[in-house]
C-alpha cells in the first residue's frame, strides 16, 4: 500500500521543499475558494477574491494581517475555516497528515520522514515521528488550556458560549502564533490593556508556540535530563535577551505619548510594553495603538519582527538562532578567533553559511518589497517597511494602511507572507533547477574585505 504522501509525490516528482511549497500552496487555493463563498460572510454576500485570497495565505501563514475584520465581515462558518487554516498552517500540513497516518495506524515511510525533517526544519530524521507526537500532544495541551482561561475570563464580559467560542479561537490563534482575533474593528486585544490575566495567558501561549518544539519537549523533560541541548540554550537566551531589551526599550519611547502609554497606570504600562515586545515573535496581537506609537519604536520593532522566533516553531522570521550565529560570529571576528563558539561549543561552518545565507535572502526579500510598495503606494515609508516586515516575519501587527492598499499590493504581500512562513532558503530549494555532483574545486582566490 502505498503512503499517503508517495502518490503526490509521483504525480509531481517534487522534492522536500517543492512538496512543502506545493502543499501550502493548495490549502491556501482552497482556503480562498471558501472563504469567497457567501455562507463564509456574515452577511451572505460573499468575499472578494483578493481579499479572500490575502486572508487565506494569513491564516495558513499564521501572520494576522487582515483587509477584512475578521470578527465582523466573516461569519461562524467563515470564522472557522480560518481556524482551521491557522491550526494546519500553524503545525504544518505534514504534521497533521502525520496525525491522521498514526491514528489510521498507517506506516511512515522513508519519503515521508524526509518530509518532516524539511517541514520541522530538522538536521536528522532521527525521531522524527516521536517530535511529531510530542508536538501534537504538546499543542493540544496548551492550546487547551489556554482557550480554558481565556473563557473563564470573557465569560464576565459575554455569554458563556460566546465565551467558551472566543476562548477557543483565540487560544489557537496565539499559540500558532497568529494574531488573529474576533472582537471586531479591527481593534485586537485592546479592550484588555491593563488586564494582567488576559496580558498574561497570550504573552505565555505566545511564547511556547515561537519557542519551537525541540524546546518545549527539553523544558517538558527537563525534571529527567537536567540539561538542555545546545540548541535550546541558544533559543531560551535569544528569546528571553530579545523580549526583555525590547520591553525597555518600548516602555522609553512610549512612556509619555499621550496616544498609547501615558494614560496607563505604572502596571498597564509595564504590561503593555512587555506585551508589544513579545508580539513582535510573530505574533500580531497588540493592546496598543501600533499606527500612533512613535516611530524609534516602530523601527525597533521592525527589526524584532525581522529576527522573529525560533526554528521549529510556529512563528516566522530569520529566527533567533540564526541571528545568535552571526552575533557569535561577529564576536569571534573582532576577537580574532577562528572558531564561533556558543555556550562552549563550536559552530560548524556550513552553519554560519546557512545563517549568512538565509539573512541576505531575507533582506533582499524585504528590501525589494517595499520599494515596489513605494512606488505602488503613496504612504509613509517606515509604515510601508513596516508592513513587509511584519508579513515577511508572519507577524500580523500593522499600522493600519493594510485595509486601504491596493490590490496589487495586497497579491505582493501575500507572496510575501507566503515566502516568510516556508523560509527563504525552502523557497530558494524549491525553485533552484536540480544540480549534478560538483566534480571539482576552482583554485583559491584572494579579495579585500572591509
Amino acid at each position: 500500500m502505498q503512503s499517503w504522501s508517495s502518490v503526490f509525490k509521483q504525480a509531481f516528482k517534487l522534492s522536500p521543499p517543492r512538496i512543502l511549497v506545493a502543499g501550502f500552496a493548495v490549502m491556501i487555493a482552497i482556503g480562498s475558494l471558501l472563504l469567497m463563498q457567501p455562507f463564509a460572510t456574515a452577511g451572505g454576500e460573499g468575499t472578494r477574491w483578493i481579499d479572500a485570497l490575502f486572508s487565506a495565505t494569513s491564516a495558513a501563514c499564521v501572520t494576522g494581517l487582515v483587509v477584512v475584520d475578521t470578527g465582523t465581515h466573516y461569519s461562524i462558518a467563515g470564522q472557522i475555516i480560518i481556524l482551521l487554516l491557522i491550526q494546519v498552517g500553524g503545525l504544518g500540513f505534514m504534521t497533521m497528515a502525520t496525525l491522521f497516518a498514526l491514528v489510521l495506524r498507517k506506516r511512515i515511510s522513508l519519503k515521508d520522514r524526509l518530509l518532516l525533517q524539511e517541514a520541522m526544519n530538522q538536521s536528522s530524521m532521527e525521531g522524527i515521528v516521536r517530535l511529531i507526537r510530542k508536538v501534537l500532544l504538546y499543542s493540544l495541551v496548551i492550546e487547551a488550556a489556554g482557550a480554558l482561561l481565556y473563557a473563564v475570563r470573557f465569560a464576565a464580559d459575554m455569554p458563556i458560549g460566546r465565551a467558551v467560542y472566543f476562548g477557543i479561537f483565540h487560544g489557537v490563534s496565539m499559540f500558532n502564533n497568529a494574531g488573529f482575533d474576533i472582537f471586531g474593528d479591527y481593534r485586537s486585544l485592546t479592550g484588555y490593556v491593563s488586564d494582567p490575566l488576559v496580558n498574561i495567558v497570550t504573552m505565555a501561549l505566545i511564547v511556547t508556540g515561537g519557542l519551537g518544539f525541540i524546546v518545549l519537549s527539553d523544558l517538558m523533560e527537563w525534571r529527567n535530563n537536567r540539561r538542555f541541548s545546545l540548541h535550546s540554550k541558544v533559543v531560551l537566551l535569544a528569546t528571553g535577551s530579545l523580549i526583555v531589551i525590547g520591553a525597555v526599550v518600548i516602555f522609553i519611547f512610549e512612556y509619555s505619548n499621550a496616544k498609547t502609554m501615558e494614560p496607563l497606570g505604572f502596571g498597564g504600562k509595564v504590561l503593555s510594553a512587555f506585551f508589544q515586545s513579545v508580539t513582535t515573535r510573530t505574533a500580531g496581537a497588540n493592546t496598543l495603538d501600533i499606527g500612533a506609537m512613535r516611530q524609534a519604536s516602530l523601527f525597533f520593532m521592525i527589526i524584532l519582527m525581522f529576527i522573529g522566533a525560533s526554528p521549529g516553531s510556529t512563528g516566522g522570521g530569520i529566527k533567533t538562532t540564526t541571528f545568535m550565529t552571526l552575533v557569535a560570529a561577529m564576536g569571534a571576528m573582532i576577537r580574532g578567533r577562528e572558531d564561533i563558539v556558543l555556550f562552549r561549543y563550536r559552530l560548524a561552518k556550513e552553519r554560519i553559511m546557512k545563517a549568512l545565507t538565509i539573512t541576505m535572502l531575507s533582506l533582499a526579500l524585504v528590501l525589494v518589497v517595499t520599494m515596489v510598495l513605494c512606488t505602488v503606494e503613496d504612504r509613509d515609508f517606515l509604515r510601508i517597511l513596516f508592513e513587509t516586515v511584519s508579513a515577511f516575519g508572519t507577524v500580523g501587527l500593522s499600522t493600519g494602511i493594510t485595509t486601504s492598499l491596493k490590490d496589487v499590493s495586497k497579491l505582493l504581500l501575500s507572496l510575501t507572507m507566503f515566502a516568510g512562513r516556508l523560509g527563504p532558503l525552502t523557497m530558494a530549494y524549491a525553485l533552484r533547477p536540480k544540480q549534478g555532483k560538483e566534480l571539482y574545486k576552482n583554485p583559491e582566490g584572494k579579495i579585500i574585505i572591509g
